[in-house]
């Protein structure tokens, strides 16, 4: 695959991988007999959607300029991420002192599958990447 395939293929590619993901674990929800996006789960992932595209594209869109930082500009992606996630999902998760198995999958399912999805396709970058 070409680098300046890699963009659309990404995004297409995580929005397929989190639609199935999101419609399987609706169906835990209800299997389980919790009320349906219950967890914050419509917000998870479309939170985790938002940041792995935006960081892949600021990636995607350095990858000439910094390609001797992507490496660093990818951890800071994630470094947002854990930020994100401790101001906006953790105190909610804590209300109730108690972090069930169910919050934590409904934030850790998609975090997982963009982390994964991130990872891969910035190890493309890296290796197509132009040596100097």
């Amino acid at each position: 695959m070409r680098t300046s395939g890699l963009l659309p293929t990404f995004l297409f590619s995580l929005i397929i991988a989190l639609l199935i993901s999101f419609w399987l674990h609706l169906l835990w929800q209800d299997y389980a007999g919790l009320e349906r996006g219950s967890d914050l789960l419509y917000l998870s992932y479309t939170v985790n959607f938002l940041l792995a595209s935006g960081i892949f594209i600021l990636l995607y869109m350095l990858r000439r300029k910094y390609k001797y930082q992507i490496g660093f500009i990818y951890m800071g992606g994630s470094l947002l991420k854990f930020l994100v996630f401790f101001l906006l999902f953790y105190p909610g998760y804590r209300e109730d002192a108690l972090v069930t198995k169910s919050e934590f999958g409904a934030f850790f399912i998609p975090y997982l599958l963009c982390l994964l999805f991130e990872t891969v396709f910035t190890a493309k970058i890296l290796l197509r990447n132009p040596k100097v």
